[in-house]
């Protein structure tokens, strides 16, 4: 199984222990394949709710337990039923995919958090449950690491969200350091940007990377790989954010990646913690 990512999903074949990767498969396909739904592709809002609705429908049906025609869901079925999963983390993830197809701003930060509680905690959930590994400090924890992925994701790709009309920085933060839509559209298209933005985009990476912090520890308490591999996605992500502030945010000209170079500091770092 090759690196791959919904968002920031971990499914690096390295570290995941074998007996897990058919699990940590299946709920990478649907929640790949629903996000794919609601972003790819040039489908109708209505077209892209409906086909939302109906993976609803299949996991009331596996509520039921009741067969599903879908490869899909057969495999996912399976899985819920052998780790005994809970089926509102996708009901969840739904929904968020959901609010994408309707929603392009976000008021303010607790607005953009509750999006983030529905599209990136339950993948962090549904790990610690493969891992029988699932406290409340370990569950508030892994929130925490999760929320701060998608955020970090979302500074990241300011500049792409904005070709599809999104924000995702929360509107009350623009009003907050004095940019206006229409600066940030200038921005956007002539790739350059200014004091306020950069003091904007500070003070993102900053809240973000404290979250990210705050829920480091289940990176020291969880064993072996899962582990590793959790302090691995912590300082990679710790290392999008320190490239956002390197080119002082802007993310217009520059979207950060991780490159080969990044691997070694990285690695280096989980070490160190």
């Amino acid at each position: 199984m090759s690196v791959e990512h919904y968002e920031n999903f971990p499914v690096a074949s390295i570290l995941l222990p074998r007996h897990l990767r058919p699990a940590v498969e299946a709920i990478y396909a649907f929640a790949r394949t629903a996000d794919d739904i609601a972003d790819e592709g040039d489908a109708q809002p209505e077209q892209r709710i409906a086909q939302l609705t109906e993976f609803e429908h299949e996991l009331d049906q596996i509520e039921q337990r009741h067969r599903s025609a879908s490869h899909l869901f057969q495999n996912l079925s399976s899985i819920i039923e052998q780790y005994q999963l809970d089926l509102q983390a996708f009901r969840d993830l739904l929904s968020a995919f959901k609010q994408d197809v309707g929603i392009k701003h976000y008021n303010n930060f607790h607005d953009l958090l509750d999006y983030c509680r529905r599209s990136a905690n339950p993948v962090g959930n549904l790990m610690l449950c493969l891992y029988q590994s699932s406290t409340p400090q370990n569950v508030a924890d892994s929130d925490a690491i999760c929320s701060a992925l998608q955020l970090a994701n979302f500074w990241q790709d300011i500049g792409i969200d904005w070709k599809k009309e999104r924000i995702y920085v929360p509107l009350e933060d623009l009003q907050r350091f004095g940019i206006t839509e229409q600066q940030l559209a200038d921005n956007a298209n002539n790739q350059t940007i200014d004091a306020q933005w950069r003091h904007m985009m500070l003070f993102q990476t900053q809240r973000t990377r404290g979250m990210m912090l705050a829920g480091s520890g289940l990176a020291k308490r969880l064993p072996g790989r899962i582990g590793w591999e959790l302090r691995l996605v912590i300082q990679g992500g710790l290392r999008i954010l320190e490239k956002i502030e390197a080119v002082d945010g802007n993310v217009f000209r520059h979207r950060p990646v991780l490159e080969k170079s990044d691997w070694a500091i990285m690695l280096w770092r989980a070490i160190c913690m």
